[in-house]
Order: structure tokens, then sequence, then C-alpha cells
């Protein structure tokens, strides 16, 4: 993996003062450029302080620098694009806060349709965490799901390998892979990923990796009606296509991250979602 360089306590607050006045990334790593930094040390230093995906940020950086409206959201008519281990990944548009992407074809139809074969025998009553770190069932989440190990299978490992290239950030730092389905009328009410520090069950929940960091919703197919992910804090709704994920990172406290998996309206919905830790995670 890429090794990140120490960050200056000024440095960081004049990157996140700059994108937050409207400057967009091309912007920054040109001001940065001028100010004598070396354009490949800029781009990984931006990737830290903004928690965007390095290999993201290069395929972004050759876009012509937007405007300040632009910068808060910006959607590539003709998407850039990286190569994971011989895998073509679209960025089809990019949002700085939350530092989110979406990406298509993370998946193939053929990787989609196997993950879908494989976890449905395991589907269960979608659980979520309650404050004292134990799972739950919540009436805001109605779907069915089932989680696979780190590596369990070559499929999840392959997955999980092009993830940890993509994103810069070692496979032992994701929880297991998580598939979820949903049928009509089934929704995920909206929640932040992140942990409540002032939650009693806090230390509990971070004690096996530290606190999520970042999301990835990858779509297994293409629901004949609803089942996007809505972003109500910043007006978004990324539609749900088979082959396709939304990447969005957040620090804990993070309101803009706040996101819901919308009712579905005809068909049914599958999902695999990976959630990033800020340390290895570890469960006992």
């Amino acid at each position: 993996m890429n090794s990140r360089p120490s960050i200056r306590p000024e440095l960081r607050e004049w990157i996140l003062s700059t994108t937050r006045d409207g400057h967009s990334v091309p912007d920054v790593l040109q001001l940065m450029k001028q100010s004598g930094y070396d354009p490949r040390q800029s781009r990984s230093i931006l990737a830290d302080v903004l928690k965007i995906p390095l290999a993201a940020l290069n395929a972004t950086t050759v876009t012509p620098a937007a405007s300040a409206l632009q910068a808060k959201r910006t959607r590539h008519p003709e998407a850039p694009s990286v190569t994971v281990d011989g895998h073509r990944v679209d960025i089809s548009m990019s949002v700085n806060e939350p530092a989110l992407r979406v990406l298509d074809g993370i998946l193939s139809d053929d990787e989609c349709a196997e993950l879908i074969e494989l976890a449905r025998p395991r589907l269960k009553r979608a659980m979520t965490v309650d404050t004292d770190g134990k799972n739950q069932v919540d009436n805001r989440r109605t779907s069915e799901g089932m989680f696979f190990a780190l590596n369990e299978l070559p499929l999840v490992s392959t997955i999980e390998q092009r993830l940890a290239t993509l994103l810069d950030m070692p496979v032992s730092h994701g929880e297991g892979l998580q598939i979820l389905h949903y049928l009509p009328g089934q929704e995920y009410e909206p929640h932040f990923d992140w942990f409540d520090p002032q939650q009693p069950g806090f230390s509990t929940i971070t004690a096996v990796g530290g606190q999520r960091i970042a999301s990835i919703v990858m779509y297994l197919n293409t629901p004949e009606g609803g089942g996007g992910t809505a972003f109500p804090e910043i007006g978004l709704t990324v539609t749900a296509r088979r082959g396709s994920a939304v990447y969005f990172a957040y620090d804990s406290g993070d309101q803009s991250s706040l996101h819901a998996g919308l009712p579905v309206t005809k068909g049914e919905k599958w999902i695999a979602t990976k959630w990033l830790r800020e340390r290895p995670y570890k469960r006992g």
C-alpha cells in the first residue's frame, strides 16, 4: 500500500478551510504545486485530509477545474476511470461534503449474480447495533441480510482486495461484507454509519477496530422501482444500478453523511455493504 506523508496541523487546517470556501480539488493541488509541493505527495496528502480514495482522486484531478458551485457536486459527462487489478471503474459523480464518489462498474454482472446466490440461503432479518454494541431488531430497517467473513470465499476475497486497492485501505480495516435484500415497501430510514461517542456502548463497539470512517454501498441489481440511496442533508439521491456503488467518508458527528435506503416500490433490491474502520477490525 502507499505510505502517507506526515501532515503538519497548519497544512491540514489550510486544506480544510480552502475546500470549505468552495475551491475544488484541482484548485488546491495547483496552489500546493505553486508552493513547492510535489504533485504526487500533494495527492496523497489531500486523500488523507479529505478522506477521498487516492485512486479516485487521481482520476478526478485530470478534469478541468470546477467553479465554486460545481466543486460541491460534479457530474462527469465523460466519467474519468481508474483500473484496479485489470478491472475498470468509472467515477461518474464527485461530492466534496461529505467526500462522496459514485463508482460505476465496481462489480461485474457475474459477480453481482454470484453474490446474490451465495447469500440467499443465509438471509435473516437485518439488525442494527444498539447502544451497548449488541445487535438488535430495528423497525427502521426492514430488510433481510447476512455477513460474509473476511476472505471467506474466493469471490469475497477478490472484491475485498479490489476495494482495498481502490481506496488505499488495507483489507483488514474493513468489516465483513454484508448482503442485504429488500422487497417492495422495505427500506432503511435515515441514519448515520458512524458510532455516536455519547452512547454508553461506544467503547465496546470501537474496541474492535475503532470508529467507522467510510462506507461503500454496492448495488447487485437494478430495482424496477425505487431503492436508491438518499442523502437528505445535501439533496442527493444515488440511483441503484447493478454493478455501481456509492462510496462516502465521514468523521464522527458528520451530519452531512445522513443517508437512507429508500423504499423499493417495485421488484426487489440487493446490495452489498462494506464499512471501513480506522484500525484493523478483529471481532472476538
